[in-house]
């Protein structure tokens, strides 16, 4: 890992922003201002898909229950619903999925409101993510200016990560579940934007004005990569992208090497 700390450092020399991140593979970890506290942007929805898929393990919510999509909950931003003819029925597991694999913000204001926005938080504080805190739907602009916006910090979305693959938050089914969903993902310009396909790659990305963030669950052979990348105050946001882009590039190599 130290090879791949020069890497990284020396990428992150004259980088203009805010910067936090953590890297893990084989239990060694890379950080910088992990405990930092960013808006969460999109990446917020990685938890909701997890308290999602637990409430369907305890059976509050099931999979292919039908949710129907009215025109009063249609909203703008990423996401293909509001493009779709309106009173369209999909399934929770459909919402969960256009939640995390297009960032559909219709799709995240829905599974907000069949999960309750307090069942979240509850679930966020109770295993343990203590700088993440869901306190809007998406694009509220109005919550914003009263000052209630998302928030998340990188060891905490690397914890969300790690629970896809391990320990008692999710069953070993729900699990497959979170990394098939997130493995789907379209937006792919960030962190696995210089990756070929020798990788498994499921991530979850997220911006807002001078916000770049991606998450990933890396996997090449037996190794598994853990990364969380965010940035803010960004002068340039096309370098913020390349800089992630580069360090990806970085984590790539060092797995596959």
């Amino acid at each position: 890992m130290k090879s791949l700390e020069t890497r990284i450092f020396e990428e992150l020399n004259g980088f203009k922003g805010r910067i936090g991140l953590v890297i893990e593979i084989d239990n060694d970890q890379i950080q910088v201002n992990s405990l930092e506290v960013f808006q969460s942007a999109s990446l917020i929805k990685v938890p909701i898909l997890i308290e999602a898929l637990r409430q369907c393990e305890n059976r509050e919510l099931v999979e292919n229950d039908p949710v129907p999509v009215l025109k009063e909950a249609i909203v703008g931003g990423s996401g293909v619903l509001q493009a779709l003819s309106p009173n369209v029925r999909l399934t929770v597991r459909d919402i969960m999925t256009l939640m995390i694999i297009v960032s559909d913000n219709t799709a995240t204001n829905l599974m907000i409101d069949l999960l309750g926005m307090d069942a979240i938080n509850r679930f966020m504080r109770k295993s343990g993510l203590k700088q993440t805190e869901l306190n809007r739907k998406m694009m509220d602009f109005q919550a914003i200016s009263q000052g209630r916006d998302n928030y998340t910090s990188p060891l905490d979305m690397i914890q969300c990560l790690k629970w896809m693959t391990e320990g008692t938050v999710l069953s070993k089914k729900s699990q497959a579940v979170a990394l098939e969903i997130m493995g789907y993902q379209q937006f792919k310009d960030k962190l696995p934007a210089q990756m070929d396909d020798r990788l498994f790659v499921a991530n979850k990305t997220g911006e807002l004005p001078k916000v770049e963030h991606d998450c990933a669950v890396l996997q090449f052979g037996k190794k598994t990569a853990f990364v969380a990348v965010l940035m803010d105050q960004l002068e340039d946001l096309q370098a913020g992208k390349q800089t992630m882009n580069q360090i990806g590039k970085h984590i790539y190599d060092y797995l596959v090497k």
